[in-house]
């Protein structure tokens, strides 16, 4: 096994076995102090944090400069956990995430939402975003978010390593509750399954030399791709949806070094004609938009 993928199968050993503890306290008493029920969770822990150190080691390492492509969308964007802003973005290595970034759709105008409409049959979000709420509404559907919907290309010339739409999309978290729900629960019980259901809904691309996009949260049964598809730069290959670890319907794009996500470590990107854009920066994305 990888010295990358142990630190995370061990984390997620340890905390099945701290819920799995916790449990079979609720109906039997325990033959060792209740103290140590805490003491998977403790591993848990140790086991993340060294993961995290491997990580960083080895990006040191094997450190790479940043690789242009192009931008996953079109239209008005703004960014949020940008690596311009910080690195790891997401505050974690874990899953190639070192150089991550979360991208919204931002309130498009009249005319720009038209032309999207009419181009683009089957976008379906609304044209300006829900602010956050503090206690109501908890949950929104996820067609009330502009990004739903919202086309995704292909960022270079691409042969399809991993294409799966089977899992739901889920109701927005963009409550205080809906939030303190994914973070305190929700994740941690994502986070035991796997990257697969961390990400949710995925496409990864190997664009050559050793890199690969991976495009994270993408709506069920979007994908206009499978695994061992070639696909050029700009073809759209699927849509923007809220499957996975998400509060509500966004692009999660990163660029890494391994389609494995255990396995993955994180490679700086640049956005053909866009940069990298910080927290809370608006852009637009003029990709370069292929048939297909």
């Amino acid at each position: 096994m990888s010295a990358r993928r142990l630190p995370a199968l061990l984390t997620r050993v340890f905390l099945l076995a701290f819920f799995a503890l916790v449990v079979t306290g609720l109906f039997v008493a325990y033959p060792f102090p209740s103290w140590l029920v805490f003491l998977p969770l403790v591993l848990a822990w140790v086991a993340g944090i060294a993961g995290g150190w491997l990580a960083s080691r080895d990006l040191k390492a094997a450190r790479r400069e940043a690789v242009e492509v192009l931008p996953p969308v079109t239209g008005r964007w703004s960014a949020i956990n940008s690596p311009a802003d910080r690195v790891p973005s997401h505050g974690v290595h874990t899953y190639g995430q070192t150089y991550a970034i979360d991208i919204v759709a931002e309130k498009q105008e009249k005319k720009e939402r038209q032309e999207r409409q009419e181009g683009q049959a089957g976008q379906e979000g609304t044209a300006e975003r829900p602010a956050f709420a503090w206690l109501w509404p908890l949950a929104r559907r996820p067609e009330a978010f502009p990004a739903f919907g919202a086309p995704l290309f292909a960022v270079a010339d691409a042969k399809v390593v991993t294409a799966d739409d089977t899992q739901r999309d889920h109701l927005s978290r963009n409550s205080l509750p809906g939030l303190a729900y994914l973070l305190l629960a929700e994740g941690e019980l994502r986070g035991l399954a796997g990257a697969h259901r961390v990400f949710g809904n995925r496409v990864v691309l190997d664009l050559g030399d050793g890199t690969y996009a991976a495009y994270a949260h993408v709506r069920r049964g979007s994908l206009q791709v499978r695994a061992g598809d070639t696909v050029r730069a700009g073809q759209r290959i699927a849509r923007c949806g809220n499957s996975g670890n998400s509060t509500e319907p966004h692009v999660h794009f990163q660029l890494m070094d391994h389609p494995d996500l255990d396995r993955a470590r994180g490679i700086p990107f640049r956005w053909r004609g866009v940069g990298v854009p910080a927290n809370g920066e608006a852009f637009t994305a003029q990709g370069a938009v292929s048939p297909g």
